[in-house]
């Protein structure tokens, strides 16, 4: 049977997500076509394996780039002026063999598209003409009055692929895309966007058609015994999945997933023989659990596993163990004792879950209402320095007030609209980290570290925010004076496409206004009542709730707007993780393995401001919840009470030390994902900078220190030197 198009097609799936259209490639139906059938069955429908590409080579098929589609179509469109009659510009489509017109003014820029929808609109209005002469003055009417503005024209860029294309299409209604070198985030042309042609959905299907008719010879040729076609298909699927199981990467990942199957049949072997070893050795048990939960926290990308599962298995483990092996008296079976302690730690870890969550829920719901553009309207500058200043106070100071890892999420879709170049928007995002990891520190409720000491009763809300203050603005001063010196002046910024600042409507300021003041109001809340902060923090998300159910009270289409809609969108593995390391800290404090940590660094470290500095340089490589988790077990409150110089120090060591490296802090890590920043990139422009203001804010906090506690300025020698000593003796460290 000839594989010609009459006879054989393929229809692809389409589907809508993120916005954003897209083309599912990997399922093909095999059909019939103008009425010739190939005699299949339903059992004939077939799916290709994700992420296989057995059909079309890449570069091909739905994959092709549409600048190879607009330079087989001969750009796909006739070129016209604004000056130009309607009737003129209707010939030149008819004489052609497009459908489309591009209108250019006098400068020779695109200024609209002239269309068959716009000609449809063109017909309607010219139909309602009262008169022969006044129909005939639409006709030699300049094109410019009816055609598709610029600033309305679909567009994607010339890398954007065939599927892609097709997506788009379908999800905006329209049979034609403008083809430009670049395009904003949300597909519209920029003032320096060069078009290079349009796709129509015409040109977009003849090309992928041509190239599956040579895909589909290619797989003739291949397997000339072997007549039906769809079994051709199932044998390149099984040579595929062959020539997939030697690549390398997917060898490491079976090596992986048996060593971990492995290992853990091993864990459920040992805890379940009931092994003297287990008894003899329960410390060093507790110890590995703890280094391979952390092995896989750091490696997540490397190994595939969420870190909220590896944080909740090493929990569960870390407290079997610990009940059931540890100590003396161990008997197999968790002890009343041990189930009190269970209950204890629970109670603490909950505390700062649910507030969290509530925190996380009340920023959702603002977000919603587009809240925030309380902050965007007051960005007007077109200098990429000023803005980087800017951009750089804004972050530090909603971090203190919001959860960092949130604002930076905020900026950072900001920064898409305001910094339309890459190279320099991953530069902003990086400040962004800086200043939310910074701005995060001063306050109970910005960093998660220093709610956790503040919940916990290490830190208190007043002393809290008047000595860290300094030390966080100059560490935040200090990296972006550094950092700055990379940024270079250009025009750049007039490419940006945030819009013109506006009012926001009158709800959206209730909302914004009302959720700020439930933030603020959370440490008054805890001073005044004595109460837990969560309970402050899930008062404030209750009345949010009873507001937003007021105001839209009685209107169906509005539930996205509300509290249960934003719930959904919480980021509950985060919240989970959390969880899961806070009651493995716990059990490695209740089992007293952490007070023997102290001890060490103790006799090792000459002072425990050395040992807090340490702590913020580890933070740049382990996540400094565990760390800081940690260092509360390690030492009593008894020995050192609340405000102590050792918490504040840890406070700030711990919170502004992760901006060092992209992956020591929760902000680092979205900046990661959000702009595929990489962590050589990070490494190389940004940490010398997160490294200057973080000894710069370190430095500034201990002359304040010394200032307010009596001694001045000359009792710092003393400590410096030891600092110098113990970080030359840590090579290992840098």
């Amino acid at each position: 049977m000839p594989l010609d198009s009459e006879c054989f097609s393929f229809t692809p799936s389409v589907g809508i997500r993120n916005n954003r259209s897209t083309i599912n490639q990997n399922k093909f139906w095999f059909g019939v076509h103008h009425g010739r059938s190939l005699g299949m069955s339903s059992e004939d429908v077939i799916e290709m394996p994700t992420g296989s590409q057995t059909i079309t080579p890449a570069g091909y098929g739905f994959s092709t780039p549409l600048k190879r589609i607009v330079q087989d179509s001969t750009a796909g469109y006739v070129k016209s002026l604004g000056t130009d009659s309607v009737i003129d510009v209707i010939q030149k489509i008819s004489q052609s063999q497009t459908s489309v017109s591009l209108v250019y003014d006098e400068n020779d820029q695109v200024m609209g598209i002239f269309t068959e929808r716009d000609y449809i609109k063109f017909s309607t209005k010219r139909a309602k003409a009262k008169s022969e002469e006044e129909s005939a003055e639409y006709l030699v009417a300049p094109v410019s009055k009816y055609l598709t503005p610029r600033s309305k024209i679909q567009a994607l860029s010339a890398t954007s692929t065939a599927s892609e294309a097709v997506g788009a299409m379908a999800q905006s209604s329209v049979r034609h895309m403008v083809v430009a070198d670049k395009v904003s985030e949300n597909g519209r042309l920029t003032p320096t966007s060069n078009v290079l042609g349009v796709a129509s959905m015409t040109d977009v299907m003849r090309v992928v058609q041509a190239d599956e008719r040579l895909s589909l010879q290619a797989l003739a040729d291949k397997f000339p015994q072997i007549s039906n076609p769809i079994n051709r298909y199932r044998e390149q699927l099984r040579s595929s999945g062959n020539d997939k199981a030697n690549n390398p990467e997917t060898a490491s990942r079976d090596i992986v997933r048996v060593g971990t199957s492995v290992l853990s049949a091993a864990f459920v072997a040992i805890f379940f023989s009931n092994s003297p070893w287990l008894h003899d050795h329960a410390d060093w048990a507790m110890i590995a659990i703890f280094c391979l939960g952390y092995i896989g926290i750091i490696f997540e990308e490397v190994f595939e596993f969420n870190k909220a599962a590896i944080a909740l298995l090493m929990s569960t483990g870390l407290w079997i163990t610990y009940a059931d092996y540890f100590g003396e008296g161990a008997t197999g079976v968790a002890s009343e004792t041990v189930l009190h302690q269970l209950s204890e730690q629970l109670s603490e870890v909950s505390d700062i879950c649910f507030f969290l969550l509530a925190a996380s829920a009340i920023v959702e719901v603002v977000d919603a209402h587009q809240g925030f553009k309380v902050v965007t309207n007051l960005i007007t500058t077109k200098s990429k320095k000023s803005l980087f200043w800017t951009i750089g106070f804004l972050t530090f100071f909603l971090s203190s007030i919001l959860n960092n890892l949130t604002v930076t999420i905020v900026m950072v879709s900001l920064l898409r609209k305001l910094v339309p170049n890459e190279d320099d928007r991953r530069l902003f995002g990086a400040m962004v980290v800086v200043a939310a990891n910074a701005g995060g520190v001063w306050t109970p409720i910005g960093d998660v570290t220093t709610t956790m000491l503040w919940i916990n009763g290490q830190l208190t809300t007043i002393p809290t925010i008047t000595e860290l203050f300094l030390p966080s603005l100059v560490c935040l001063v200090g990296s972006l004076a550094f950092l700055v010196n990379q940024v270079q002046e250009d025009s750049s910024l007039a490419d940006s496409m945030l819009p013109e600042p506006s009012d926001l409507a009158p709800r959206g300021q209730l909302v914004f206004w009302a959720g700020i003041a439930s933030l603020l109001t959370v440490p008054i809340f805890n001073e005044l009542t004595g109460l837990p902060p969560y309970i402050a923090m899930l008062t404030g998300l209750g009345a949010m709730w009873t507001l937003t159910d007021a105001i839209h009270l009685g209107e169906e289409d509005r539930d996205n707007f509300k509290v249960p809609a934003n719930l959904a969108k919480l980021d509950v593995a985060g919240i989970l993780f959390f969880l899961g390391i806070l009651m493995s800290i716990g059990v490695l404090d209740k089992s007293g393995l952490l007070k023997q940590l102290a001890i060490f660094l103790n006799e090792n470290l000459p002072s425990q401001d050395i040992i807090a500095t340490v702590i913020g340089l580890a933070s740049a490589l382990i996540d400094n919840v565990p760390l800081v988790a940690a260092t509360m077990g390690m030492y009593d409150l008894a020995e050192f009470s609340s405000d102590d110089k050792l918490w504040q120090l840890i406070a700030l060591c711990a919170g502004t030390g992760g901006s060092i490296l992209v992956i020591g802090s929760a902000s680092g890590v979205a900046l990661m994902g959000l702009e595929k920043v990489d962590f050589l990139w990070y490494t190389k422009k940004v940490s010398i900078g997160a490294a200057v203001g973080y000894f710069a804010g370190i430095a500034t906090y201990l002359a304040q220190y010394a200032i307010l506690h009596g001694g001045g300025i000359g009792n710092l020698i003393p400590p410096a030197m030891a600092a110098t000593d113990a970080i030359q003796s840590l090579p290992g460290l840098f």
